[in-house]
């Protein structure tokens, strides 16, 4: 007759398989069995630290080496990336302050250098009078699968881990850990649980947080986020980029004599509008990272005012070439509701060395912007009115806000 035992969550059931039956397996408690984190549950976890459920060397237990303070960690260990990983353990309870706890380790642990690190697991390594002669250096490098002491990286930036084992987690801990993973702070829960039938006694030692279904999702989610932070950043960072740049074109052209964009403030956009005196008609100056362009756009609500008022004005296309002094770029857009005459040069945009030039060129070009298009105002008022039936001074509009 084979008996086997089959644990699921905190149930833990023999399997008679001559009779084909299971049966309970009586759960306990720690206390129940008078057994001690630091005698049992700790001893059992540096003498198997697989049943964390992955490699790890441990290196010191008890460990009290931190600068003006006598506390002491339960288990210090590292696993295979090289990164310090802190384990503590608690019994029937994980206790209110087991999380604060394991971050003030793992911020203290934050500090140890290579060389502290090979120098703690030799220590560890001296007190075991049953293997005499070991060396820290050589274990690790064997550990971490390098040939020499110099290969080995270990306890690389502020990756430190968290490992916690308790018979039950209360609720604080668990939203904190969970809070903490959101964060890239890397900490597993284990759930230790006991069971005795007779004489014969068991442990199951279950990861909880995160799941372990979920742990490669959770990590995903967390180099997403990474991602999207840093996008984010740069995101800022070019709008910063983008204001500084606005800010010295608005007083070049406020000195230069430039009054269509007084009233207008620099913005995070990459192109800032001035009204023209027509309503949903503006001058346009766009910065991108590889040229400058200066724009007389349309953007009237009815897409055929637009179309007739570019139509009107490619009539015109040489006189207004000559008045600007250069061709244009004519852009009907049939399938868009603006359209839009533009004219650009290239330069090297996030060059700030080329700003001064880039300055100077959009002063030069928006003012012979406006030389062109001035003077065809009135005609294309007069235009829209006999398309809207309005009075052409109910097309005015102040010149001295912003467009948005």
């Amino acid at each position: 007759m084979r008996i086997e035992l089959n644990a699921i969550g905190d149930t833990m059931y023999r399997i008679n398989q001559a009779s084909n039956r299971i049966s309970k397996v009586k759960k306990v408690s720690f206390s129940e069995l008078n057994f001690t984190e630091r005698h049992h549950l700790q001893e059992w976890l540096a003498n198997e630290p697989d049943a964390l459920e992955e490699d790890l060397l441990v290196i010191a237990k008890e460990f009290d080496g931190f600068d003006d303070t006598r506390e002491r960690l339960d288990l210090l260990a590292i696993d295979k990336t090289g990164t310090l990983v802190v384990i503590e353990n608690k019994l029937d309870d994980s206790g209110r302050d087991v999380m604060w706890q394991s971050l003030k380790y793992a911020s203290y642990c934050s500090t140890l250098t290579r060389s502290n690190i090979a120098e703690i697991f030799q220590q560890f390594l001296d007190k075991d009078r049953a293997n005499p002669g070991q060396d820290a250096k050589k274990l690790i490098c064997d550990f971490l699968q390098e040939e020499t002491f110099d290969d080995v990286k270990l306890n690389v930036g502020n990756d430190q881990r968290i490992i916690m084992v308790a018979a039950n987690f209360r609720k604080e801990v668990t939203s904190t850990v969970m809070w903490l993973l959101k964060h890239r702070v890397y900490v597993k829960c284990f759930k230790a649980t006991p069971f005795q039938d007779g004489k014969d006694l068991f442990l199951t030692v279950e990861q909880v947080i995160p799941l372990r279904e979920a742990e490669e999702l959770m990590i995903g989610i967390s180099d997403k986020v990474d991602d999207e932070i840093k996008l984010d950043g740069r995101r800022e960072k070019r709008n910063e980029f983008r204001v500084s740049f606005w800010h010295q074109v608005l007083e070049a052209l406020r000195v230069s004599g430039v009054r269509r964009y007084d009233n207008v403030s620099p913005m995070r956009d990459n192109w800032l509008n001035a009204r023209c005196g027509i309503r949903h008609l503006h001058y346009t100056m766009v910065f991108t990272r590889d040229e400058v362009r200066v724009e007389f756009g349309m953007s009237r609500e009815v897409p055929e005012e637009n179309k007739a008022i570019f139509d009107m004005l490619y009539a015109q296309k040489d006189a207004v070439e000559t008045a600007f002094g250069a061709e244009f770029n004519w852009r009907r857009m049939p399938e868009r509701r603006a359209s839009l005459i533009s004219y650009g040069k290239d330069f090297d945009g996030h060059n700030k060395e080329c700003w001064p030039a880039m300055t100077q060129w959009i002063v030069e070009h928006m003012l012979r912007l406006q030389l062109a298009f001035e003077p065809r105002l009135p005609a294309i008022k007069e235009l829209l009115a006999s398309m809207t039936k309005a009075e052409p001074g109910t097309l005015t509009e102040p010149t001295s806000d912003a467009e948005a």
